[in-house]
């Protein structure tokens, strides 16, 4: 990666940024940047859907973006949306617009993915990050709390509340009076205060603010006289919030260093600022610019020297549910071996879907750890709802579908909207499944496997099947699988070689 360009898509609830990122060994030299102000989040209507006015504003700044990104190719642009994509019911819809104008496939993060990514953006800016740090990040959407040394977060939480959100929930018409700010100040302290004690426990040297609410808050002190040094004090935010009182609307607020864009959502940046303070009882704030997308460009740097985030979280997943490795490795072996017949290109360890499969050749029996009846929807119900550091909601998603189809009747995958790729890996990962049922190291026959149409082929030694007749009945019932789904599984026996004269 020496010398070669990266770069991360941040689709936040307030701002879109592109941040380009020039690789020098394992440091990251910031090239290029872009914001466009898209105010997501004030799109999200009662009924959790995007409106179409937000949806085209976000289309055409990804469409920018995706200009300044051609070229690239795809292994080197990451792409994750938060919040208002996290709860939007319309998200699936707007992602396959949104994934076209920008020319890159789009994550949709959970918050502790997103918390963690934020705080491997900090760490790499601040000048100690041996110190222990309580990292507040307040978004459009959502404000997540982190508390990490050494570049390892220690608790990793995020809230539903954000500068957009609250700022339209109490502050709609952009009036602001003491009642409205208390009742939003209580609010926020509300929602804090479900983690406050732990994080207390936990404890932490400095408090770092990250983003833009943390920046706009911090300049607007600095550049007015009421701090110095680029932080944010008790007094400086107390004196800010007081003037933003008086004024009784942010537009009326005539204070140097007032961005536009900000206006519309300082109330509600403010507010959740002051319960920060309130709750975790911080007399100051230092600013930090990193941020989401300098974390997301470090990850990338990381799967490019093999120091895969993913990977860590499969292992620590195979411990804690006590997975049987000799198991998941003969699994993954045979699996992979069928996947590298079916499409030449998996031969490279780092394609995409070898991964992936091997990730779900190894998890596919975690769920044994809740009951062994139906244990491939307790693996996938796993897989699809805990927090995996590293992997997107998609992700999640992708590996619970092959995990819950590697086993049982396919016909109830048929509504799942799996792509022809996935049924190659779920139907790698079911046969190796099936050959490796006796849990023996005994070493399998020569096997080969293809494609034609749609239907899979499996050749066989000849008599081979007549020794292991459980194995036998188990293709047989896989045929019928198939078949139900409208694909055919074709097994047939190696003819053997001629014997010249």
């Amino acid at each position: 990666m020496s010398q070669h360009l990266i770069a991360a898509v941040d689709l936040g609830s307030n701002s879109f940024r592109l941040q380009v990122g020039r690789v020098v060994g394992n440091q990251i030299f910031p090239l290029d940047s872009i914001k466009d102000p898209v105010r997501l989040a004030a799109g999200l209507g009662a009924d959790k859907r995007l409106d179409g006015a937000s949806q085209l504003r976000a289309i055409d700044a990804l469409a920018r973006f995706g200009e300044r990104l051609r070229g690239f190719p795809q292994e080197r642009v990451r792409a994750v949306a938060t919040n208002t994509l996290r709860v939007a019911k319309n998200t699936p819809d707007f992602l396959a617009e949104a994934q076209a104008a920008l020319g890159f496939p789009i994550e949709v993060i959970a918050g502790r993915e997103e918390a963690r990514l934020i705080y491997l953006g900090v760490a790499h800016t601040l000048p100690n990050p041996r110190t222990r740090q309580l990292v507040v990040d307040i978004g459009g959407g959502s404000t997540e709390f982190i508390i990490g040394s050494n570049f390892q977060p220690a608790q990793l939480e995020s809230l539903y509340m954000g500068c957009v959100s609250f700022s339209l929930r109490f502050f709609p018409d952009g009036r602001v009076d003491k009642r409205r700010m208390k009742e939003a100040e209580l609010a926020a302290r509300s929602e804090i205060q479900s983690i406050v004690q732990t994080y207390r426990e936990s404890g932490w040297e400095e408090a770092v603010g990250s983003s833009g609410t943390a920046k706009a808050i911090a300049d607007l002190i600095e550049l007015n006289g009421m701090g110095q040094g680029g932080e944010i004090t008790r007094a400086g935010l107390e004196q800010l919030r007081g003037l933003l009182l008086r004024a009784g609307d942010p537009a009326r607020l005539v204070l140097q260093g007032m961005r536009p864009d900000r206006v519309p959502v300082l109330p509600g940046g403010i507010a959740i600022m002051s319960a920060v303070f309130s709750e975790f009882e911080l007399e100051r704030m230092t600013f930090s610019e990193g941020a989401l997308r300098l974390g997301v460009l470090y990850d990338l740097l990381g799967r490019y020297h093999h120091d895969d985030l993913r990977e860590a979280t499969v292992g620590l997943f195979m411990q804690r549910y006590s997975v049987d490795r000799r198991q998941a490795a003969r699994v993954s072996q045979t699996a992979l071996g069928f996947l590298q017949q079916l499409e030449p290109a998996c031969r490279d360890p780092e394609h995409i879907d070898s991964l992936f499969l091997v990730w779900a050749a190894r998890l596919h029996e975690i769920g044994i750890s809740v009951a062994h009846a139906g244990y491939h929807k307790h693996s996938a119900y796993i897989l699809a709802n805990a927090d995996m550091p590293g992997f997107s909601r998609q992700d999640q998603a992708r590996l619970a579908r092959i995990v819950q189809a590697h086993r049982g009747k396919l016909e109830r995958m048929q509504g799942e909207h799996i792509e022809l790729h996935d049924w190659r890996l779920i139907f790698c990962l079911r046969l190796a499944a099936v050959l490796h049922r006796s849990r023996t190291d005994d070493s399998l026959p020569e096997i080969d496997v293809f494609i034609s149409g749609d239907n899979f082929h499996v050749v066989l030694e000849q008599g081979w099947l007549d020794d292991a007749p459980l194995t036998g009945n188990a293709l047989a019932d896989e045929r019928q699988h198939w078949a139900a789904l409208g694909m055919n599984l074709k097994i047939k026996e190696r003819r053997p070689a001629a014997v010249g004269r």
